[in-house]
């Protein structure tokens, strides 16, 4: 297979889509996975048409290795009937020919070798990456799916989404990109604003708490 198209296909499996994601948060990323699902479309295409050139190629070298071996065997026994015969030079003609059939053979079966390798690297590199079409096109419907849910359409949110989707949709990003960059889970989105709120009034309730227990005491030392 050729250097250029081992790069392309080194640059399809070992491609990231989330890569793609962290240069474009902002930038229509969609499109450019599109693009990058239509080039490993294409990379695939080529590779199965070299995959289908080193099978049709190794068929034929067998063939042609069979014919050899065959005429190889025909000739030793025309060699005998020669000799029996007394013609020592159609003899000799034989044994000449055999000779060079030994000396193609090995070249042929070093061909034959160099032939089930190709097609074996071919097929390896045919499976990783339709298993990194699939990989892509999931994480593509992934993300379709999780900006269709975190930005509410206009049409479905008159007036514009509400506080808690807003702070969703914000959330969510600030947590992709964090994860993307740390391999860690970014922030705690389990709660509602709702829940939040009264939480944080909580927090409050226990603080207003501490304060009065402390002028309680500054009061109770009070000479």
């Amino acid at each position: 297979m050729a250097d250029s198209l081992k790069t392309r296909v080194g640059r399809v499996i070992t491609g990231s889509v989330h890569a793609l994601v962290d240069h474009l948060e902002n930038q229509a990323p969609v499109p450019v996975m599109e693009q990058s699902l239509r080039e490993a479309d294409a990379v695939i295409g080529e590779v199965r048409h070299e995959l289908g050139l080193a099978s049709a190629n190794r068929h034929l070298a067998q063939q042609q290795h069979a014919n050899l071996n065959g005429q190889h065997g025909k000739l030793g026994e025309q060699i005998e009937q020669a000799l029996a015969a007394g013609r020592e030079d159609l003899a000799r003609a034989a044994v000449a020919r055999q000779l060079d059939i030994e000396a193609q053979i090995p070249v042929l079966e070093t061909t034959l070798a160099e032939l089930a390798r190709q097609e074996s690297e071919l097929t390896g590199y045919v499976a990783a990456l339709l298993a990194k079409q699939r990989e892509m096109t999931e994480a593509l419907e992934a993300f379709r799916k999780s900006r269709a849910s975190a930005v509410p359409s206009a049409a479905a949110q008159p007036g514009g989404a509400n506080p808690a989707q807003r702070m969703e949709a914000v959330a969510g990003a600030f947590d992709r990109v964090y994860a993307r960059q740390t391999g860690l889970s970014g922030t705690d989105r389990s709660n509602t604003l709702d829940q939040a709120a009264k939480l944080k009034e909580l927090d409050d309730l226990v603080r207003d708490n501490k304060i009065a227990e402390r002028m309680a005491q500054l009061r109770a030392i009070k000479p």
